[in-house]
């Protein structure tokens, strides 16, 4: 009788590991992937009282970090291993990882994507060469498709998360960043299934035990903090996030041992928070980032410490134009930068006029006025107005509201 193969189980995966084999991984993905920036930020550092910087991975090859796992672990295939081909699952950054490191080695790749992923994510991946399969409303749904696939075909799977050497091939990043601030306190990362954070947790750990790595995940798909707290992988009933690559509603087995061994604190942040942290990357550093790629970011102002060193990675930046134009715009209306409401007139020469020299008073500025007649059916006698105006936030809002009120006009705020 031969000998039988030994397996291991997660837990030991993630406690054999070792800090040898990040720096391989390092030295493969060398001439492939970009040592990316990590730049000190005035304006990050002002509001969370600790000295910030940002590890810009949204400006890696392919727009995010997933290429260093993928890339990692297929060159890491044997030739028998390459020539059947890959698959796997994923929201958008790992299947843009998967497909450039395959077409670099030479390896037919096949994606599933879920069918809500945003197309500049489903047209980069057909780019690079891979053949796409759009299926079910969620990255679970496009996971199960492509396990049937893989079943089915023969393919060599490539987990967005939950592998070893693409666990490994993230970690790279805690090694740039610790070589650029040598003299860092936390790292803050985002968390969709565990395998950025588990990767740079166990590099930074193993460099140095104390630097503070905490995860960031979505109030709405905190899928790793449940998980912790329960001792094992569940399953959430949804995961309804702006931060679509991090829409994940059971955290990997494989990454959930690695993030008991390392990941010190999970910090849960809002919609708004999300949204709110886009704008102000935007806006202080003219710079795009997806949803996940800016989870840290809105965790900054919930830190329990102060005047640390703190890195903050900016995970990716593949966001599409209609969608980055929504986020931004409700963003400006959770910070009272838009303002919307309805008010009905006597229908009578002079009232728009009377609305609009109060508006002039409060320095607020109109960029877009109904006036409609037909709104109001109780009445001939009145028109509904509907203005929206530029503000400065929710206390010049408030200002706006008494100006009316004190001149006769009781509006209804729309938001």
């Amino acid at each position: 009788m031969g000998e039988e193969q030994t397996v291991q189980t997660d837990a030991e995966v993630a406690q054999s590991t070792r800090i040898s084999d990040i720096y391989a991984a390092a030295k493969r993905l060398e001439g492939i992937v970009r040592k990316t920036p990590l730049i000190y930020s005035e304006f990050f550092s002002d509001i969370s009282d600790n000295d910030t910087y940002l590890k810009l991975e949204n400006l890696q090859t392919t727009g995010a970090f997933k290429l260093r796992g993928a890339y990692n672990r297929i060159s890491m295939l044997t030739e028998e291993e390459k020539a059947r081909g890959v698959i796997t699952a994923s929201a958008g950054n790992h299947a843009q990882g998967v497909a450039y490191a395959s077409q670099k080695l030479g390896v037919n790749a096949v994606i599933c994507m879920p069918a809500t992923t945003p197309i500049l994510k489903v047209e980069a991946t057909r780019a690079l060469g891979a053949t796409v399969i759009l299926h079910g409303n969620g990255f679970d749904d496009a996971y199960a498709h492509s396990l049937k696939l893989q079943k089915e075909k023969g393919y060599v799977y490539i987990h967005p998360f939950n592998d070893r050497d693409v666990i490994v091939g993230q970690g790279t990043i805690a090694l740039e960043v610790i070589d650029a601030l040598k003299d860092v306190d936390v790292i803050l990362v985002p968390i969709g299934g565990g395998g950025l954070v588990s990767g740079i947790a166990l590099g930074a750990k193993l460099v140095n035990p104390q630097v503070k790595v905490i995860g960031v995940e979505p109030e709405n798909a905190a899928c790793m903090k449940a998980a912790l707290s329960c001792g094992r992988t569940i399953t959430l009933p949804s995961a309804d996030t702006v931060a679509d690559g991090c829409a994940v509603r059971t955290a990997g087995k494989l990454t959930l041992e690695f993030c008991r061994l390392h990941l010190d604190e999970i910090i849960t942040v809002s919609e708004m928070e999300i949204m709110s942290a886009l704008l102000s990357l935007i806006e202080k550093h003219k710079l795009i980032a997806e949803g996940a790629g800016v989870l840290s970011l809105a965790a900054l102002g919930k830190l329990r410490m102060k005047n640390k060193k703190v890195a903050v990675l900016v995970s990716g930046g593949n966001i599409d134009i209609s969608t980055i134009s929504a986020l931004i715009s409700k963003a400006l209306i959770s910070r009272g930068r838009v303002f919307r409401f309805s008010v009905q007139l006597p229908d009578k020469p002079g009232q728009l006029l009377t609305v609009a020299q109060i508006l002039t008073e409060q320095d607020a500025n109109v960029i877009r006025l109904d006036h409609d007649q037909t709104m109001v059916t109780d009445s001939f006698q009145k028109v509904q107005l509907t203005v929206t105006v530029e503000a400065h936030g929710q206390e010049h809002i408030d200002c706006i509201v008494a100006a009316l009120a004190s001149n006769g006009f009781e509006i209804n705020k729309i938001y």
